[in-house]
């Protein structure tokens, strides 16, 4: 019996070793087959068995389309985000405000028995775009994207910098940010006198944060005068731009930064398919203001301009109503001295031909102080010229 009992003994212990031993293979033995099993579509070049659902077949249209003007588009359009994917800032601002406190701390005896103050310190951030316009660090924006903020921070190609602001117009909503780096892309400047309605138009920017958002568009109008109080041109287009797009870049086909994205009509608070840009000439000549003074010095004519109607254009011999009337003249300013009196209506400036008195407003904004001008006008039946030369706007 001690013989069985042994040789029992040893049975069991070797069917318990065989059974752990299963245990610790069954595992191994899964492992390896699933690695196979996944290994088959993850490694080999072999593609994966055909879905349950979808056409398997290739797409009818997929050579074809290669083959039209319409690829083309799109090819340029990837062509265009590969440009300016570095080139495009994502901007971000803080600002600390102060907000009142609960009513309840509005007296001031319930205020002095908690030791609280009648208002408190919040920080707001703030978000917009820009595009770079040198290689050692020049940004531009819109001024109302850094407009009385604390701090301005740039990121580039996922990198953060710290912003400095150089300078910024707040009438044509420009500003000029300046960041310490070296070996950036800047854009390509393109005409926006040249731009058309039906061109194309791209936009690039972070709306609502989502950064390096591209749609496109086409330019909806041009010489769009009459969208803020200020009397600035604008490009209308229809390319989606939102929240957060502010200050970025809008681009022709060619890869030309043409305007700055500044704003959108809405009744919503988002996009519904109407946006402006400032033209790229207006902005150039600010920027380069910005640089070089830190702020704006506009050239003054010295004159009170009024609009100028049918009626009063025939009554002053005028076949069409063209022109800026000047209702009044400042005594010993540009125009006064330069021979311009009141009643003139003026039609051009150095040749260029005036149509409303806002076009007047911006062509004298965007010349330089001390420039001299030709000045033609209609007076007594008759066109004559005179020259003045512009002074700083008081």
């Amino acid at each position: 019996m001690l013989k069985k009992g042994r040789l029992t003994g040893a049975k069991t212990h070797f069917k318990g070793l065989f059974m752990k031993i299963v245990k610790l293979a069954v595992p191994v033995v899964l492992f390896i087959g699933c690695f196979l099993f996944l290994n088959q579509f993850s490694c080999s070049k072999n593609p994966p068995p055909p879905s349950l659902f979808g056409n398997t077949d290739e797409s009818p249209l997929k050579n074809e389309v290669k083959n039209t003007k319409v690829y083309e588009i799109q090819d340029t359009f990837r062509k265009i985000f590969d440009l300016y994917k570095e080139s495009t800032v994502f901007i971000t601002t803080e600002q600390l405000v102060k907000v009142p406190v609960h009513p309840f701390f509005s007296d001031p005896q319930i205020r002095e028995f908690f030791g609280r103050s009648g208002s408190k310190l919040q920080k707001r951030t703030g978000l917009g775009t820009g595009f770079i316009l040198s290689h050692d660090g020049y940004i531009c924006t819109n001024s109302h994207v850094v407009a009385e903020m604390d701090k301005v921070f740039a990121t580039i190609n996922d990198k953060v910098y710290d912003a400095v602001v150089v300078g910024a117009d707040q009438k044509t909503d420009v500003a000029l940010l300046k960041v310490n780096a070296e070996d950036l892309k800047p854009v390509y400047f393109g005409d926006s006198d040249k731009v058309n309605v039906g061109d194309w138009a791209i936009a690039i920017g972070n709306p609502f944060g989502l950064d390096r958002t591209f749609t496109v568009g086409v330019v909806s109008a041009v010489g769009r005068s009459d969208v803020d109080m200020m009397g600035s041109s604008h490009i209308q287009t229809d390319a989606s731009i939102n929240p957060g797009n502010s200050g970025g870049p809008l681009i022709n086909i060619y890869g030309e930064v043409i305007g700055i994205n500044r704003m959108i009509y809405s009744q919503s608070g988002g996009y519904m398919g109407i946006g402006f840009a400032i033209p790229i000439n207006t902005a150039r000549a600010i920027l380069a203001q910005l640089k070089e003074h830190k702020q704006i010095k506009r050239g003054y004519l010295g004159v009170s301009i009024v609009n100028l109607t049918e009626r009063s254009a025939a009554e002053l011999g005028l076949s069409e109503a063209k022109g800026a009337f000047v209702g009044d003249v400042v005594p010993d300013g540009p125009a006064d001295i330069g021979g311009i009196k009141t009643g003139d209506v003026i039609l051009e400036l150095d040749g260029s031909p005036i149509k409303t008195y806002k076009e007047l407003l911006s062509v004298i904004e965007q010349s330089q102080v001390g420039q001299r001008m030709k000045v033609t006008v209609w007076r007594k039946q008759q066109q004559m010229n005179f020259f003045v030369v512009l002074k700083e706007r008081p």
